[in-house]
């Protein structure tokens, strides 16, 4: 076992192959370790995010070794996939299929009798909500792509390395298409959105084969379950969207503990300025708020209530029913009227804006959160024009506490052309990268594009990060801040929708403490990374779990 820097808060159990990663992936879910907070599992790889304030790294390695050793003493067939067993019908018709015929030395129908006739196993998920890598099977050895498609359709069946998947959702991809099925693979509407999950072991039928026999589970819960309330109730104090500016979404802390389905936590980027909003309304700070970006935001009261934005600095107007206006200090709860709007005006510095209302937004959590994920698409819509949100009644009354005005000054936050300094924790991959490579990336300005969102901030710099190591690498877990370099050499910033699982290399992540800044740094501006924590590997034998 290898073990690697993945930030200051996770580290990446490199294994030799799948069996061993599942074998560690089950043993540490058996045998909690204190401190460990998540276990995403990939292709060859363990991401173990942990809290360094309860279990120290050095500590957490020992345990991670001890268990690793025992369960790979332990694994034998006893360990084979005993789950649920799910039925997938296909029709044989992607575009690749003889093209993979040719590659692997049969014939269209021995391709298609193979992959139908043997179970694969769900060994873990990832890119996005509901895609389940599958081994086993017919273990074939597929090469992806020379050129990835834009666009594959959902349902598509798809083999790539020695894995097949199917696609859940219309996405790019650069796997080899054999077929296509009308199964959702993921769905909220069915009590277990993911109709594969990891520990699972799925059967792909020939749809086309006469006297196929396919069984599938019904939908267990409508669809309507997960519709908003009625939002626009008279009686209710409510806020309506008068403009809802650039975009406006609900999020919170985030939605933890799903990386089974393939989700990150996703959350509001600045976590901080959440907090302080709420604080300064006297909710909790972590109730449900509204993340805009780059102001522009117009909200009329229906009824009374109080408000507070925090985040990206910007002016706040009100506008009585009367007509009247004037500004609001920026750092103080706002109370409005009926009838009362409030104006963010253009944001002056930073990006996202975040307003907190008293008593909590009226929003529906999907999978527990109210988080929007742009990426997964999971969570509220954004809001809209003329959309009116029910406030104050979704936090309950002995959970308020007083209106805190003086809830904290915010930090200088940069503009447009300023150069802003980021620390970075090196690992888990920089050794697949050249000397040079690390002078790079510290020593030049990395200026922030226009292709930037909350899936991550796409980088450019005059000389790009070159790599020693040109091998593919295999699907792995990957954390907010992972600072990820494509074959460009131009590295992408992940922010809090990113993919829960990369398969390009990780050559360094941001300090965990400044996440919150990064949120607020907007495009044409510059960074400068600083490196506060070296790459290290610690390598343990698998036969005694002590230093090879």
């Amino acid at each position: 076992m290898r073990f690697l820097p993945a930030s200051d808060q996770a580290l990446l159990v490199e294994l030799d192959d799948l069996a061993q990663t599942m074998a560690l992936y089950r043993a540490a879910l058996a045998q909690p370790i204190a401190g460990v907070q998540e276990l995403i599992p990939a292709a060859r790889t363990v991401l173990v995010h942990y809290a360094p304030w309860q279990v120290r790294t050095p500590e957490l390695i020992r345990a991670l070794a001890r268990l690793g050793a025992q369960a790979l003493r332990d694994c034998d067939a006893a360990h084979a996939s005993q789950g649920r067993v799910v039925d997938i019908p296909v029709h044989y018709t992607g575009e690749d299929l003889p093209d993979v015929a040719q590659l692997l030395g049969l014939s269209v129908a021995e391709v298609i009798a193979r992959h139908s006739g043997q179970p694969y196993d769900a060994a873990f998920a990832g890119f996005a909500p509901g895609f389940v890598y599958l081994s086993g099977g017919a273990n074939f050895q597929v090469p992806r792509r020379t050129s990835p498609r834009t666009r594959v359709p959902a349902g598509s069946v798809a083999l790539g390395g020695n894995f097949s998947a199917v696609y859940p959702s219309a996405s790019p991809g650069g796997w080899q298409l054999i077929g296509v099925t009308e199964v959702p693979m993921w769905d909220l509407a069915r009590a277990e959105p993911a109709y594969i999950q990891p520990g699972f072991r799925v059967q792909f039928v020939d749809a086309d084969r006469q006297g196929a026999q396919v069984f599938l589970p019904a939908a267990t819960q409508s669809s309507a379950s997960h519709q908003p309330p009625a939002l626009d109730a008279p009686a209710q104090t409510a806020i309506e969207f008068v403009s809802p500016g650039l975009q406006s979404i609900f999020q919170d802390s985030g939605r933890h503990g799903m990386s089974g389905l393939g989700i990150s936590a996703s959350g509001a980027l600045d976590q901080g300025a959440m907090r302080q909003a709420n604080r300064r309304v006297g909710n909790p700070v972590h109730t449900p708020v509204l993340e805009n970006v780059l102001g522009q935001l117009v909200l009329r009261a229906h009824g009374v209530c109080t408000l507070a934005v925090s985040g990206a600095q910007v002016a706040l107007r009100v506008r009585s029913a009367d007509g009247h206006s004037w500004e609001v200090p920026g750092d103080q709860a706002v109370a409005l009227d009926d009838g009362d709007t409030l104006q963010l005006g253009a944001v002056q510095a930073g990006v996202r804006c975040y307003v907190a209302v008293r008593g909590g937004w009226g929003v529906t959590p999907v999978l527990g959160s109210c988080a929007t994920d742009t990426l997964a698409l999971v969570g509220p819509q954004a809001v809209h024009a003329g959309q009116r949100v029910v406030v104050g009644q979704a936090v309950p009354a002995q959970q308020l506490r007083a209106v805190d005005s003086g809830a904290g000054a915010r930090p200088t936050l940069p503009r447009a052309g300023e150069t802003v300094t980021l620390d970075v924790v090196l690992g888990p991959r920089t050794d697949w990268f050249t000397a040079q490579a690390l002078q790079t990336l510290t020593g030049q300005t990395w200026r922030v594009t226009p292709q930037s969102n909350r899936i991550g901030m796409r980088l450019e710099g005059a000389q790009p990060l070159e790599r020693r190591n040109t091998a593919e690498l295999p699907s792995e877990g990957t954390v907010v801040g992972a600072i990820q370099v494509p074959i460009s050499g131009q590295p992408v910033l992940f922010l809090a929708d990113h993919p829960l699982t990369g398969g390009y290399p990780v050559i360094a992540s941001l300090a965990s403490y400044h996440l919150d800044l990064a949120a607020q740094i907007p495009v044409d501006c510059r960074i400068q990374f600083r490196v506060v924590a070296l790459f290290f590997e610690e390598v343990h034998g698998l036969a005694e779990g002590g230093p090879a």
